[in-house]
């Protein structure tokens, strides 16, 4: 059976359904999909801390379908920018995994993440399928990925 491990870029996924959709991303039917594909060994939700209610209803959704969910706090600049990147800490925990496992799934549409997928389709000779909504995900991640999978129906709520 093939070993998964996902990794989901929640404020990625977050802003560009809502963007072209207006609508949320369904990770349960996602988790559904990818276990008709092989066993999940590892699931990742990096996501940003802001303390609200409605954010912790939402992380302990995602724990409860089996995401182990990684938070940073919430940085507003003095400019009135705001930080919540986690992109060093996906590339970690992707490059760790990527030897253990035989598919890298991630969501996201950053195309900073490119080199990563060459990189371990490089070292490792793993499959990596990228799941991102179609106008707002980078041509260079689709065409790093072994598969891309469009962020559409069925996979909004």
């Amino acid at each position: 059976m093939k070993k998964i491990a996902v990794f989901a870029d929640v404020q990625n996924i977050y802003y560009t359904c809502r963007e072209a959709y207006a609508k949320q991303f369904n990770y349960r039917r996602l988790w559904q999909q990818l276990q008709e594909q092989g066993s999940i060994v590892a699931a990742y939700a990096y996501a940003i801390d802001r303390g609200d209610n409605q954010q912790l209803k939402f992380q302990d959704a995602l724990k409860h379908i089996g995401f182990n969910v990684k938070l940073k706090p919430f940085i507003q600049r003095s400019d009135g920018s705001a930080k919540g990147d986690w992109d060093v800490g996906i590339t970690i925990d992707v490059l760790e995994a990527a030897r253990e496992v035989d598919m890298v799934v991630l969501l996201s549409g950053d195309g900073d993440f490119a080199i990563l997928l060459d990189k371990i389709n490089q070292d490792y000779d793993v499959e990596t399928l990228v799941y991102g909504v179609p106008s707002l995900t980078a041509h260079a991640l689709i065409n790093s990925a072994s598969l891309y999978q469009a962020i559409e129906q069925p996979l909004l709520q």
